[in-house]
């Protein structure tokens, strides 16, 4: 396949493995931190859960970042207890957030814990006062969802700041998200995908299927050799 076809893309990056894919996008994170504060005063920044993030967060824990001008916000999150060990907020904390100089009054998780639809409607206030995001740091699952954002969910068609959503296909059923939207407002998206189970949703949006993943408009993806050679 023709990986520089992608739809939507705006750049299509091909790394050697994981441990490179990481390296590459902590640094391009470092970089968009540094101009979003020197030209606004603040870095406002989703992240990501999974795997594939983890390793780009030890990767950023050692670079130059201001981070008393980095705001932190989340992609979705499960709808658990706080602190869950599922959890991507107690993710992020564990692997990145309680190793570097970052004020907790610059953390806003996503409040899960009450139930997906009062915890859309209360980040969907917060997002709304700082929007556009500078920046969403997003994964993809092997069916081609990005953050909690599913093919054929209703909550992947609307139009709010963030959205509940219930029966999602894989556990737990119900979470919050940031909206289709809302990703597609930021200034930068950038998406981290490895491993050769993500081959056949990228074999499908490049034959046309709009999977949630490729209705992300003008991101960076930056693939792994696996997720492109199968």
């Amino acid at each position: 396949m023709n990986i520089a076809d992608l739809p939507n893309a705006q750049a299509v990056c091909i790394h050697i493995d994981l441990d490179d894919l990481s390296l590459a996008v902590a640094q391009r994170i470092a970089e968009l931190a540094a101009q979003a504060i020197a030209v606004r005063g603040v870095f406002h920044v989703a992240l990501a859960g999974g795997e594939t993030p983890r390793r780009c967060y030890e990767k950023l824990r050692g670079l130059a970042i201001d981070w008393a001008h980095v705001q932190v916000y989340f992609g979705d999150e499960r709808c658990l207890p706080s602190a869950n060990a599922q959890r991507n907020d107690k993710m992020v904390r564990d692997i990145l957030l309680e190793h570097i100089d970052i004020p907790l009054d610059n953390i806003h998780a996503i409040p899960a814990e009450l139930g997906a639809r009062e915890a859309a409607t209360r980040y969907a206030v917060v997002l709304e006062k700082i929007a556009p995001l500078d920046l969403v740091l997003l994964g993809m699952g092997e069916d081609g969802h990005t953050a909690s954002l599913f093919q054929g969910n209703p909550a992947t068609e609307s139009a709010a700041a963030a959205v509940p959503v219930f029966n999602a296909p894989k556990q737990p059923a119900e979470r919050v998200s940031i909206s289709m939207s809302t990703l597609n407002a930021a200034r930068h998206k950038i998406f981290l995908v490895a491993g050769t189970g993500k081959h056949s949703a990228l074999e499908q949006m490049l034959s046309g299927a709009l999977l949630p993943a490729a209705r992300v408009a003008s991101a960076e993806w930056h693939l792994d050799r696996a997720a492109v050679s199968g």
